[in-house]
């Protein structure tokens, strides 16, 4: 993976992890580890956060975000409580996972265990322009599922 330079600092309890690296050449983001010593228990219905071992300093213009790993989401329910989770450019204290266990059994976090993902993404700055009316849309004010889940055809 090739892009913009990101400074990034190995804290004391991820001496033995490797830096965060893509799974694949072609992925969006890098994995990112349980910094842990010992083994986690996620209970269903709980929510903790994982320390990872690393601070960042992104480029001005620039963020990253910690969203789940599918397969975690997939096999056993556990995810991200706020995802995407945002770091901002000017954050410089550890990344945390903050996990949630939605399935029905305990999920064990082992030290070390791939548990989200990082992906580093341009940031649009922008400036409030104040307006007494918006501009006409097709979808106008609706939200919320207002678009419906069917086909657009309406079949």
């Amino acid at each position: 993976m090739s892009g913009i330079g990101v400074a990034i600092q190995r804290l004391a309890h991820a001496k033995d992890l490797p830096l965060p690296e893509a799974a694949t050449p072609l992925s969006a983001g890098v994995d990112l580890m349980a910094a842990i010593d010992a083994a986690i228990e996620l209970h269903p219905g709980e929510r903790k956060i994982i320390p990872t071992g690393f601070a960042i300093a992104l480029p001005e213009g620039y963020e990253a975000q910690v969203r789940p790993r599918s397969g975690l989401a997939a096999r056993h329910g556990v995810t991200l409580v706020n995802a995407p989770g945002t770091i901002d450019a000017d954050y410089r204290g550890e990344i945390g996972a903050i996990m949630i266990n939605h399935g029905s059994d305990i999920f064990v976090i082992e030290p070390g265990m791939r548990i989200a993902q990082l992906v580093v993404a341009p940031v649009a700055g922008f400036v409030w322009k104040e307006s007494e009316t918006l501009p006409d849309t097709e979808r106008g004010s609706g939200g919320f599922g207002s678009t419906g889940t069917g086909p657009k055809d309406g079949v």
